[in-house]
Parts: structure tokens; sequence; C-alpha cells
């Protein structure tokens, strides 16, 4: 498994090694068609602007909500219809969840990236059917697992004739309600042949801090990106909003569009640096 390190192609964009930063943003689940599409023109507009390359991201499920109470999203067919829409109208790459084995294949019809949450990272089942859409997987490495266990999780996709892999780091759990990112995390990772991305929104999360929500230290957002550009990253994956106290869901780690442009100046100068770019 060690070696060579693989390129994957999302649509017009090229993830991995040698290659510029690439964005995976959006909000963290869909609330309203207009907030998305909103968000993912800002967020094209930076991208274009700084020559990398967009994937949108957003939920049209957070099936792993701390209470009964909490908003989840539109459901998969509304969902799916509004991604879509964004796909087709503005003509970039969607990443979106999967949690169940059932969701995939119609998920697929849409989404260019199926992403695996962190707490289902380990479910072969679900790993597998995501895996034979040949659609690319992004697995959430789990906050209860080390990089090293990864190589597991790489092996059940490969099973399935699938190197169409993203592997994202979102921290590891401190304690109880805290997260930690061992930037080690980073060379281990990449030492398995795919492209390495940071969840650097997640990874200030703090789960289940806010007693039926969970919480988040946004302002140490900055201060991880840069840390982990410099340890070797190929992708950055962040949930934005134009008013993220607002949100539905993560409103304590979500980052503001109107800070995003001057952090990814400093993010893709020292990438450039990591790549020899």
């Amino acid at each position: 498994m060690k070696g060579k390190i693989y390129t994957v192609r999302v649509g017009s964009l090229v993830v991995g090694l040698k290659q510029p930063l690439v964005l995976i943003s959006g909000p963290c689940v869909i609330d309203s068609e207009r907030e998305c599409f909103q968000v993912a023109e800002a967020v094209a507009a930076i991208c274009e602007k700084k020559g990398i390359g967009y994937v949108f991201k957003a939920s049209y499920d957070k099936a792993n909500r701390s209470s009964i109470h909490s908003y989840r999203g539109p459901g998969l067919k509304r969902g799916l219809k509004i991604l879509k829409h964004i796909k087709d109208t503005l003509g970039i790459p969607i990443l979106t969840d999967v949690h169940q084995v059932e969701e995939v294949k119609v998920t697929a019809e849409v989404a260019d990236i199926l992403q695996i949450p962190a707490f289902l990272c380990r479910q072969t089942d679900l790993l597998c059917a995501a895996a034979r859409t040949q659609r690319v997987v992004n697995v959430k490495k789990g906050q209860f697992i080390s990089p090293q266990e990864v190589k597991n999780i790489i092996e059940k996709i490969e099973s399935c004739r699938n190197h169409r892999i993203l592997i994202t780091e979102r921290g590891a759990l401190f304690g109880y309600q805290n997260l930690v990112v061992d930037m080690r995390s980073f060379p281990i990772l990449r030492q398995y042949g795919y492209p390495v991305i940071f969840d650097a929104t997640h990874s200030v999360q703090r789960p289940g801090a806010g007693g039926d929500r969970s919480s988040g230290d946004r302002e140490y957002i900055p201060v991880l990106v840069r840390a982990a550009a410099g340890a070797g990253i190929d992708g950055l994956f962040m949930e934005v909003l134009f008013q993220p106290a607002k949100s539905k869901s993560d409103a304590g780690n979500i980052f503001p569009i109107n800070q995003l442009e001057r952090l990814l100046d400093q993010v893709i100068r020292i990438h450039q640096v990591y790549q020899g770019l």
C-alpha cells in the first residue's frame, strides 16, 4: 500500500501530489436552496480568483445529530434536487454524505464525491456500496481511530476495485467534548497512497458540549489550517456561511465567508511551498 501517491480526478479537478489545493466547502446542512446557491456562488468566485479547485458540499440529512429535536435537513429527495440544481447551474462538483446503503445508488447519480461520515468510517457494507458506484469516496477518519487504522478502511474500498479515494483528517477525541489534531497524522495518512484532506471546521468542534448540541472554537481554525498545510495536505474541507451563528447545525465551528479569502491567501502559499509548486 505504501509508495505511489494517487491523484484523484473529480470532474475537471485533479486532487493530489503536485496539484493545486482543492477546497471542499459549503454549509453543514442544506437549510434553503437560496442560501446554498449564495454560498456556492461566493466561494466559487473566491476559488476562481485564487486559481484553486472548488467542490461544493452540503448534507441533505444529518443523521447523527445530538438531539432528536435537532434540524436534520430537507431529506434525500428534496436535498438531492437542490444539489443537482447547483451542480447543473454553476458547473461545480458536489460532495454529500451517505449514511445508509440504501441511499448510495441514488445519491451517486448526483454527487461526484460520496462522503462517509466519521462515525461510520468502519461500516464495511456502506464503504463497499459507495466504492461500487465508482464515484470518488471521501472517508472522514473517525475521531476514535488512529491514522494507522485507516489502512484497513482503504483496503475495504480497494477490494471493490475503486482507487478513487480521499482521506479526511478531522481530529481525535481528547477526553470528553474536546478534539485535538495530531499533525503526525498527515504524513502517516499520505503514506497509504491517496490524497489527504484536512477538515478544519469539524476539528475545532466541541462534541456535545452544548448539552443537546455541539459547540466549537472557530477562532482556532486559521491556526490549524496553516499548520496542516505545512504538514502536507492536498485539499481543505471547511464549512462556511455568511452568518455562521445562525446556522441550524454546527454554528460554533462554521467559518465566516468574509474571512475566507484572506485565510486562503496564506494557506495557498504554504501549500505551494510544501508541494514544491
